[in-house]
């Protein structure tokens, strides 16, 4: 009998686990690996039960669909490797604490000689569990409170409560996850939540209050998000000093939306890829389910990386988006697009390009951004193999426009608008990776092609966040 945890360990060869007489092996010269592994893979193996142990609340229909396909393991080797696959279906579950794999031969009166009896030993997570952590996004951080009943029904069911405390928003929310068995990639959604933010830049505060349910599925290599969201908003005024055109988009709202996401990935990792590709494309239509807002609105984004010699990597970025009004209502400050800042455009203020009104940044309803990005270790490799590698030097080139359109006039006219009055920068600085979820960012910038109204930061800024150009 043998074990493995996260990693196959490798076979034993020789020794009562393969029922091989060690005296045997004195008599014959050892094979070389290679020909160790092609006996295995020859020796045709019949994988007659498998079994699952330490089950309290979970159904044992749900997991028929995660290790069925041991079952079709056709010699020594492959049982390994679908064991393996299965274990890590398991654990994806997110309602196993460990999961360990057992093989051993096949015993009682239905044993075959080449029959092999293959053992999952799980141990459940909770029924309660909490959870503490502090979060980092768009240059904001918060403080997260968490409870999870996990797997409630038996069948990957969760739901979450969570209560995050942040520099600039406010939340709490339920949400309940239910994944189709046998598919973890399709599941379904449901939330409730309150949101209230601050946006400076615009001297405004938002409060939130809705509902939404998201269903997420893929298609071969392509990820989908089909969502509907119920939204009941509330404008107000930051300060006493907010300009008229944002008084103007104080009050009550009820937005009802349609989207879908689709989404592509090939990258190797999230926040520092040496290669690979993102194409993500999303749209959304407010007013045919009801509300008061009516708009069409279409965003994408797209980067390639590629890496060169030395460790390092080029990265290109390429971010734009429309939105339509419908039924001649005019677009609300909350729904349009914003621009600048450490995450997208560098050397600029935190969303300060565009439309203005009294120094506060009203959005607009097109825009577009890239980005060039040159990234390498750090100079002579401190700490290299540790905690330098969490490091990157950063030279970059950044450009990109916001603006509102005459969508009476044809698209020549919108090209040639969002062609005129580019914003660009350049500089260089030092980037950290946070985990594999988000990073940090201190550049030199000098910002050019600076309009009247925009906010700049010119020289040294600060960047945290999860998406950045």
């Amino acid at each position: 009998m043998f074990s493995w945890d996260i990693s196959m360990d490798p076979l034993p060869m020789h020794g009562k686990d393969l029922g091989v007489n060690p005296d045997d092996l004195m008599e014959h010269p050892e094979p070389e690996p290679d020909a160790k592994q092609e006996i295995l893979e020859n020796k045709d193996v019949v994988v007659q039960h498998v079994n699952i142990q330490g089950l309290g609340r979970t159904k044992e229909d749900l997991l028929g669909y995660e290790i069925s396909d041991v079952f079709n393991a056709k010699n020594l080797i492959d049982v390994m490797k679908k064991a393996h696959i299965a274990r890590q279906r398991l654990l994806r579950l997110g309602i196993f604490k460990e999961v360990e794999v057992l093989i051993d031969t096949s015993e009682g009166a239905d044993a075959l000689p080449n029959g092999l009896d293959v053992t999952f030993e799980v141990n459940e997570i909770k029924r309660l569990t909490g959870s503490y952590n502090t979060m980092v996004g768009n240059n904001e951080g918060s403080m997260v409170l968490g409870l999870k009943l996990p797997n409630m029904i038996g069948r990957a069911e969760k739901l979450t409560f969570q209560f995050s405390y942040g520099t600039k928003e406010t939340s709490y929310g339920l949400s309940f996850f239910k994944p189709q068995p046998g598919y973890f990639e399709r599941n379904l959604t449901l939330n409730m939540y309150k949101v209230t933010g601050q946006f400076p830049w615009s001297s405004l505060k938002e409060t939130d209050r809705g509902v939404s349910a998201e269903f997420n599925f893929p298609v071969g290599p392509t990820s989908h998000m089909l969502k509907w969201e119920g939204v009941w908003r509330e404008l107000g005024c930051l300060a006493r000093s907010a300009s008229f055109a944002v008084r103007e988009e104080s009050g009550h709202s009820l937005k009802s939306a349609l989207s879908h996401t689709m989404s592509i990935d090939s990258r190797n990792s999230a926040i520092f890829p040496s290669s690979g590709a993102l194409l993500r494309i999303n749209q959304e239509l407010a007013g045919f389910t009801g509300g008061d807002a009516s708009f069409f609105k279409e965003d994408f984004e797209l980067q390639l990386n590629r890496r060169l010699f030395w460790d390092s990597v080029l990265s290109a970025s390429l971010w734009g988006g429309m939105l339509f009004p419908i039924e001649g209502k005019p677009s609300c400050i909350a729904d349009r697009f914003y621009l600048g800042g450490p995450t997208s455009v560098r050397g600029f203020g935190m969303y300060s390009i565009g439309p203005q009104s009294e120094g506060d940044y009203l959005g607009g309803e097109a825009y577009w951004a890239g980005g060039l990005h040159l990234y390498t270790p750090l100079p002579f490799r401190p700490g290299r193999g540790g905690f330098g590698d969490l490091f990157r030097t950063h030279f970059f080139l950044n450009a990109g426009n916001l603006c509102n359109l005459n969508y009476g006039e044809g698209p020549r006219a919108h090209l040639q608008k969002l062609a005129e009055c580019i914003r660009w920068s350049y500089g260089a600085g030092i980037v950290l990776r946070l985990g594999n979820i988000a990073r940090l960012e201190l550049n030199y910038c000098i910002p050019m092609g600076v309009q009247s109204g925009d906010r700049i930061c010119d020289g040294v800024q600060f960047g945290a966040g999860i998406r950045f150009l």
